[in-house]
């Protein structure tokens, strides 16, 4: 949420959270949004974690089966959480992306780039890359995890300031900014992480790991601190 600084008394940035939640789960077969997790949607520990964060506001973007997601999942009293549906989500994450930023408050300097159904992105991550964000001034940071990885993976949550969107919204299919970081890597501020990278819910076998390790989960923030996130 907002932050006034003792010292000058001046507001923080507002900065955008967007969690992109649209897919149809053909992998997995059944809505991953919705999978039970220690008595929770999985979804829905994505977005606590979010909500827990520094951020002015969020915006879910749901798509296939959006109805059946609005009624499992529970929005927290007093803070800016909206959804907003992608009639176009089976042209891609890219048509999401879109949405999601044009939903935004026109006040966002920024937004934060979340994925609804990756696990252990904490609340303390999304504030440490949101510090170094309005630190740097610069056009994009993320995190690049190390842990047990062979290489660094870059990652999410991937903040993006607003001079860059117009080119974020001329990305088409399925690979969200990817490309587009790709092709001007100046713009990127990359924060070491030493943990493995979220873990991505796409497949049975990835649900069947994520519950094995639902007590981890429960202790999110903890997990962060012990990664230096």
């Amino acid at each position: 949420m907002r932050t006034v600084d003792e010292k000058d008394g001046k507001v923080s940035p507002f900065i955008s959270g967007i969690m992109l939640a649209a897919g149809a789960s053909t992998r997995m077969g059944r809505p991953k949004q919705l999978l039970p997790i220690g008595g929770r949607p999985l979804l829905q520990h994505v977005l606590d974690e979010a909500v827990a964060s520094s951020l002015d506001e969020i915006v879910v973007v749901l798509g296939h089966r959006a109805q059946d997601i609005k009624k499992a999942i529970e929005l927290p009293p007093g803070r800016s959480v909206r959804m907003v549906v992608n009639p176009n989500y089976a042209g891609g994450q890219s048509t999401s992306l879109r949405l999601g930023l044009r939903s935004t408050d026109p006040r966002a300097v920024g937004v934060g780039v979340l994925l609804g159904d990756q696990l252990h992105v904490t609340a303390r991550l999304i504030d440490r890359l949101a510090a170094v964000f309005l630190a740097s001034g610069s056009p994009v940071v993320r995190p690049v995890y190390s842990g047990t990885c062979s290489r660094p993976v870059p990652g999410h949550p991937v903040f993006l300031a607003r001079r860059i969107w117009p080119e974020v919204e001329k990305v088409d299919g399925d690979q969200g900014a990817r490309s587009l970081l790709s092709d001007h890597p100046k713009w990127v501020v990359e924060i070491p992480v030493e943990s493995d990278p979220p873990v991505d819910v796409d497949t049975w076998d990835d649900y069947q790991r994520a519950v094995y390790a639902e007590p981890a989960i429960g202790r999110g923030r903890e997990i962060g601190r012990a990664a230096g996130g």
